[in-house]
């Protein structure tokens, strides 16, 4: 097969896959987990082979018109380049790993024909983003993956969480979607083509008339698929969904999709030195107060969830600087050691036997009772904080390096302010990212929670995958040296100084966690949560039912956002209940746009009752009225109705006569 024939089938099979487990999963259920891994595992190895083929040659671009619109047309557009293949890679490697994660997680599942063939869909989608050349068809694999996300999501339906948490996702990601579309319209409009090709010549061109609009408008909507200040809120409740997805959705698909949209149309964006500033304060602000809110939270995925918004904040930053390089490294790297990290802590799960048991502060027991969890995830939070030699320290330091070199002035057209904004708020980052990391590794196997009861040992499937994505975790930094001749041929490497302090930061904020931890361990212990660990010895239902009972009753409902052997609460002190809750921006949400459209709704309701509803019902009473009236006339007695006109006639008579009387006086 030819090179573009090889990459056309890359989305195709799994959304054939997709269709076929749709119509087959009640039929045959034999066939629903063959149709959920194999087209998946085998677009991965033909993504791979793609890749092999495109090489770090020129791009391949070829297109055929699909319908003629009488302006701009729409292409069947193919663009292949070493930024596409190796997210293609990613995109299909961590697809097949949770398809394959999921027999085993999902295995009693009633729906888990319908979730595996929307984990295709959603594949596809993310497939077809990654390899189109043309604007409408990404738009296609952007919208699809929306809707994707809202039945992925909303999996656990029967829950409220899960119902508000779909809905939420779906909204707020459309708040982002809709100046999205207007901005791929105004940009097609300027450039005459939605192909990219074609956009990114008329800006070498300077033929774009608003740049500073088009990247605004199309920067809300990488906001909201990216879950970027201001519309990140919807990513952590997504956590209510099933594992698998989370770890879809947040390493390879849906928030990659944002980064990946900037990175190929960087030099609109970089058009404007206006776009670039908000690009790099929108970063600063995703990176620096996602990683405050993750020290804040007991749940093992929402502390992930926040971790992948601030890592998705070093990635914009580094598009912020200019270098779509860095911020592919980073968005690859990071792929392979959340996907660990999100599948790590679905293990966690299953080993407690339900999703509601993720709550760190009850947690003790788990590094030897799922070792293979506990030794693959802590390479993947040592890979988070950016320790070296693991992938995220390679990738995060490009990212600071690359900002490092804004801020001196050496990036030519990249505002120093930007540079300065995205190196500070970087440098922060790396402290908190290093503290939450250390935070969730004590507390999650090393805590002193209540031992929630043993369900056995997981499939081997689940702990096979965690061992395969245990290897990019480890190596891929390595491959650092190679990748600029697949990109734009800028270096990777980091400077001198961002290496110290990155690494040194980096290093400071997990002994600083350490030795808080182990403080506040000797505080737990003198506290009534004591209690928990004592009922131990009745047995491991006593222990949960007293861990639970006593956090509420000293706690309250939020017990783990308030547990004393909690080294967050000591580091972030009065501002901790406040992080806990997302700085209250749903609250802000509810104030300024939820409220105002509710009593807006209210009172159409009441107009459309009281007012219009009434003119309506009076229009249609009055002909029944009248119809009632003339009913009861109609008595069909022949004797009664020559009565009423004998009478009618005499009174006409009478009246004649005072008329002609009236006159002749």
């Amino acid at each position: 097969m030819t090179l573009t024939t090889t990459a056309v089938l890359v989305p195709l099979l799994p959304f054939l896959g997709a269709v076929a487990g749709l119509l087959l999963g009640r039929r045959a259920p034999g066939f629903v987990r063959p149709l959920a891994v194999l087209p998946t595992l085998a677009a991965a190895v033909l993504a791979v082979d793609v890749a092999v083929g495109q090489g770090t040659g020129p791009a391949t671009d070829v297109a055929t018109e699909l319908t003629p619109t009488g302006s701009i047309p729409i292409d069947l557009a193919l663009h292949l380049d070493g930024f596409a293949v190796l997210i293609a890679v990613l995109v299909g490697v961590v697809a097949t790993c949770v398809q394959l994660y999921s027999t085993g997680y999902l295995r009693n599942d009633p729906r888990y024909a319908s979730y595996a063939a929307l984990v295709s869909l959603f594949t596809s989608a993310m497939l077809l983003v990654v390899y189109t050349g043309d604007l409408m068809l990404l738009l296609v694999g952007w919208e699809v993956m929306g809707i994707c996300s809202y039945f992925l999501v909303g999996h656990y339906w029967e829950t409220e969480a899960a119902r508000a948490a779909s809905l939420k996702a779906f909204i707020v990601t459309k708040l982002g979607d809709v100046p999205f579309l207007f901005g791929i319209f105004a940009l097609a409009a300027d450039a005459g083509t939605f192909r990219i090709t074609g956009i990114l010549g008329t800006v070498a061109s300077g033929g774009l008339d608003h740049p500073t609009l088009i990247a605004l408008l199309l920067l809300a909507g990488v906001a909201g698929k990216s879950a970027q200040f201001p519309l990140h809120t919807w990513l952590p409740d997504a956590m209510a969904g099933p594992t698998p997805v989370s770890a879809l959705i947040h390493a390879a698909t849906m928030v990659a999709a944002g980064i990946y949209v900037v990175a190929r149309l960087l030099p609109v964006f970089a058009a404007s030195a206006a776009a670039l500033v908000v690009m790099a304060v929108m970063a600063a602000l995703t990176m620096v107060g996602s990683g405050l809110a993750a020290l804040a939270q007991d749940d093992i995925k929402r502390v992930l969830a926040y971790s992948t918004v601030g890592q998705l904040g070093y990635m914009l930053g580094a598009l912020a600087v200019g270098d779509r390089g860095a911020a592919v490294f980073h968005l690859i790297s990071h792929g392979a050691f959340k996907a660990l990290l999100f599948l790590g802590a679905g293990v966690i799960i299953h080993a407690a036997g339900t999703n509601s048991l993720a709550a760190m502060s009850r947690m003790s027991g788990l590094a030897r009772r799922i070792p293979d969890a506990y030794w693959t995830m802590t390479v993947a939070l040592l890979a988070l904080a950016a320790i070296p030699p693991f992938a995220g320290s390679f990738s995060k330091e490009a990212v600071l390096g690359a900002a490092e070199h804004a801020a001196t002035g050496a990036a030519h057209g990249i505002p120093g302010a930007a540079g300065w904004t995205v190196l500070v708020s970087g440098l922060l980052t790396a402290l908190l990212t290093a503290a939450y990391a250390t935070r969730l590794w004590l507390r999650a196997f090393r805590g002193k929670g209540a031992e929630a009861p043993d369900h056995g040992r997981q499939p081997v499937v689940m702990n096979a995958v965690l061992w395969a994505l245990f290897v990019p975790t480890v190596a891929l930094g390595l491959a650092a040296p190679l990748l600029p001749a697949w990109f734009d041929g800028r270096s990777l490497a980091p400077t001198l100084t961002t290496s110290v302090l990155g690494t040194g930061i980096a290093l400071v904020g997990g002994l600083v966690t350490y030795a808080a931890w182990r403080h506040t361990a000797a505080l737990a212990a003198r506290t009534p949560i004591g209690a928990v660990v004592a009922a131990r010895d009745a047995g491991p239902e006593a222990a949960e039912e007293t861990a639970i009972a006593t956090h509420a009753a000293v706690y309250g409902d939020n017990a783990g956002a308030a547990d004393p052997a909690d080294p967050g609460r000591l580091f972030l002190g009065p501002l901790q209940p406040h992080a806990a809750v997302g700085f209250h921006l749903d609250a802000v949400y509810s104030a300024l746009f939820v409220r105002p459209v509710r009593a807006a709704a209210t009172l159409v309701r009441f107009l459309d009752r009281a007012v219009v509803d009434t003119y309506v019902s009076g229009a249609g009473a009055a002909p029944r009225w009248l119809g009632a009236a003339v009913r009861r006339a109609q008595t069909g007695n022949v004797q009664t109705y020559l009565g009423a006109l004998l009478a009618g006639s005499l009174v006409l008579a009478i009246a004649a006569v005072l008329v002609a009387t009236g006159t002749g006086a």
